[in-house]
């Protein structure tokens, strides 16, 4: 394309373009000079300047994958998506407007706009999702959980991940203690809270009240079955030598008719095969801990009090 050229036919630069996003060398390359370039990327004008070198062939806000592409390109060669901005990419919900990049150790990148730059010795193969070359999985999401500022950010993160099936616990706890001490205090604590077999930032608040309760060992979401073996429910919370239920009840599942027709049916089951049930909503947890903890001590009480039902628990095979 000679130059000047571009001008009588615009839609050519979309085809060197990807979703609008290019770099300004590319535009260079076909015969846009700097001061057009210039003149168009001011306020107001059809084009914008996201990043240091990329350019947005329109004048609206950016869609998430438009970040990242443009991400992608500030970083150039070897550079991959990883964290939130890469956990969209395989699906996961992210609110963040960030595009989180990973960068080979000795590329001297800084961090611009809506782009993070994070430097690593330990370089992961890219996977491409979406067209995008990504971080994978595993790092993907301790990348994200280590710029997690609250535990429970930390546990929805991770929680989300390993309940799709997509990510075991034993990969991440591999991936953590290969890579880098920093910000890794939240995810070191929320992988033993996975690892104990807690899916939720509820039933992790559960867990750790009932820590402090000076009650025996509770298994968290393992079946129940009855003297036959046929399968009663699967709890939340599990005290064995009482045969009591702990249940967290969250209004989100209460939003679905069906959802709500099986909590109740669960307890059903439970209550009749002589299992005692406590039922905890999550704001109590937050709210009041301290009534939470007498509650589970005098269910626990009432459950010792009464001959314990022919009932077990069913713990996974080593």
């Amino acid at each position: 394309m000679r130059r000047g050229e571009w001008a009588e036919d615009p839609e050519a630069l979309l085809k060197i373009a990807d979703r609008g996003i290019v770099a300004d060398a590319a535009l260079r390359q076909v015969g846009v000079s700097g001061s057009a370039i210039h003149l168009r990327c001011k306020p107001g004008g059809p084009w914008q300047r996201v990043l240091p070198g990329i350019l947005y062939l329109g004048n609206g806000s950016l869609s998430p994958r438009q970040r990242g592409i443009a991400a992608l390109k500030y970083g150039g060669r070897d550079a991959m998506l990883t964290g939130r901005a890469a956990l969209r990419e395989y699906g996961f919900d992210s609110s963040t407007h960030e595009a989180h990049l990973l960068l080979p150790a000795e590329r001297r990148k800084q961090s611009k706009g809506f782009v993070v730059v994070e430097r690593s010795h330990r370089l992961p193969e890219p996977v491409i999702r979406q067209q995008l070359r990504c971080a994978p999985l595993v790092r993907a999401v301790l990348d994200a959980s280590r710029r997690c500022t609250t535990l429970n950010s930390s546990r929805a993160l991770i929680a989300q991940v390993v309940q799709s099936g997509k990510v075991t616990v034993p990969a991440l706890i591999e991936e953590l203690e290969e890579g880098s001490d920093r910000g890794s205090a939240l995810p070191r604590k929320v992988l033993r809270e996975v690892s104990a077999n807690v899916h939720s930032v509820p039933e992790a608040t559960a867990r750790e009240l009932w820590l402090r309760s000076g009650l025996p060992e509770m298994h968290f979401n393992f079946d129940v079955v009855d003297a036959a073996g046929k399968f009663i429910a699967r709890p939340d919370g599990w005290v064995d030598d009482v045969a009591m239920a702990w249940e967290i009840d969250s209004l989100a599942w209460h939003l679905s008719p069906a959802d709500y027709k099986r909590t109740v049916e669960r307890r059903a089951r439970m209550q009749s095969a002589g299992i005692i049930v406590l039922s905890t909503v999550p704001s109590a947890l937050r709210d009041a801990p301290g009534r939470v903890l007498e509650e589970l001590r005098r269910h626990y009480e009432l459950a010792a009090s009464r001959p314990r039902p022919d009932v077990r628990l069913l713990l996974p095979q080593n």
